[in-house]
């Protein structure tokens, strides 16, 4: 078999012809293989310097139209490397389990598209080094198709480089009889404090960054904003969804329903704190009773549902009870939360649906200014809008303004042990 390599500048003539020459004996003799080498003419000069001034009109007009080629193939091939240029994702508090659930999730190609890859980067204290270390070693292992990298890092000075998106799941171990609670709020006001500088200064401007966690969510999203004053604050939210599908699960069982049917359970207020589980807007979808429609037909849940004694004793939880809630999850149920949020925020939330977030408030509900407060939006292009169309009862909007001077409160606090703090120093994460 004759192997021919034929090499030559894109717009050159001589090359036009013996590429035709080429092509012509490959067409015809079976034992005929020809390898083209097409060199863009600046390329050409640089590399080989080979030129020639003999030209006719057909191979300048062949070599025009190889010039033109070349040019569009290689725009293209740059388009496709830039369309698979992986999304920067940046985990806090990344020994934790919420983050070990998180992984696949992340990398299943339902959150950001089948077709993005993403680089994960994990971040915590230098005592978890190991812990970060198996987890990048089990991620790597496991040949994710999407996940193009993952990284551990524990010096402060690289964090948040590039990032697209991160998610802050540093929590403090509360114990108030150790401590007080305005101690552990000034344990969060410093991590941010480290945090959100960094996110300034290193990430991409356009960054989102998703609060989650067991303790003080609402807190982390407010500080982060406090102290990365260009952070824009549409792109910071608190996931409240973690209680969100607890409540509709919990209703689906007392309803012997698909919890799937369960939707519109508005969760109020102080996330991993005081807050308030709304029904009043929730529907029932697939419902298994006399009335039966098409598959888009609701009703109203508090229709179907007749033991008001059991939704202020069971299903509206005291603080005390969602302390011990939040400590029974081992992360699976916070993590699917934060994957969920995020899958809405890249693709948009079904319609007529309604989630509930954490936001900085601009007075919506008559809730004050100025506080990261969960109440119900909708995702639509990239974007979140807060859902304001339908009216809350007077006794919801009095249990708001509770909810609201807590924040306020916590707020407060959080500013003035702020102000009392020395100015962090040194390149690694302290707690």
């Amino acid at each position: 078999m004759a192997k021919v390599v034929v090499a030559g500048k894109a717009n050159c003539p001589y090359y036009a012809k013996a590429e035709l020459l080429a092509d012509y004996l490959q067409a015809n003799l079976p034992s005929f293989r020809v390898h083209k080498i097409t060199q863009h003419p600046d390329k050409w000069e640089h590399y080989y310097g080979i030129t020639s001034r003999m030209l006719s009109e057909e191979m300048l007009s062949i070599a025009e139209e190889n010039l033109q080629e070349y040019i569009e193939v290689e725009k293209e091939e740059e388009e496709t490397k830039n369309l698979i240029k992986p999304l920067q994702i940046w985990i806090t508090g990344a020994s934790t389990p919420i983050c070990y659930h998180l992984i696949p999730l992340l990398a299943n190609g339902e959150v950001f598209g089948m077709t993005t890859e993403i680089s994960i980067h994990l971040l915590d204290t230098d005592q978890s080094k190991e812990i970060l270390r198996g987890i990048v070693m089990e991620a790597e292992d496991m040949a994710l198709p999407l996940l193009r990298s993952i990284s551990e890092h524990t010096e402060i000075n690289e964090a948040f480089i590039q990032a697209d998106v991160v998610i802050v799941l540093d929590d403090v171990l509360l114990n108030c009889e150790v401590q007080s609670l305005e101690n552990y709020i000034r344990e969060v006001s410093e991590i941010c404090q480290v945090y959100a500088p960094l996110i300034e200064k290193n990430a991409k401007s356009e960054v989102r960054v998703i609060s989650s966690g067991k303790t003080f969510v609402n807190l982390k999203a407010l500080m982060i904003m406090t102290y990365g004053p260009s952070i824009k604050p549409k792109n910071v939210i608190a996931v409240a969804t973690t209680w969100e599908s607890a409540t509709k699960a919990t209703l689906a069982r007392k309803l012997n329903t698909n919890v799937a049917g369960v939707k519109n359970v508005i969760l109020w207020g102080n996330i991993t704190g005081s807050n308030y589980i709304d029904l009043s807007h929730a529907k029932l979808y697939g419902y298994d009773c006399a009335i039966w429609g098409p598959a888009d037909f609701s009703r109203p849940l508090l229709n179907m549902l007749y033991d008001r004694e059991w939704i202020h004793s069971e299903l509206q939880p005291s603080q005390s009870s969602l302390s011990s809630q939040l400590c029974r999850y081992g992360g699976m149920l916070p993590a699917h939360a934060v994957a969920t949020v995020l899958r809405y925020w890249y693709h948009g939330s079904p319609p007529e649906e309604i989630i509930s977030v954490g936001i900085l408030t601009e007075g919506q509900f008559c809730v004050p200014e100025g506080i990261v407060f969960s109440m119900p939006v909708r995702f639509q292009n990239g974007n979140w809008e807060v859902v304001t169309e339908f009216k809350i009862h007077e006794k919801t909007q009095g249990v708001l303004g509770c909810l609201a001077h807590e924040l306020i409160q916590e707020k407060l606090v959080a500013l003035k042990e702020i102000q009392e703090m020395q100015p962090y120093g040194g390149d690694k994460i302290i707690r």
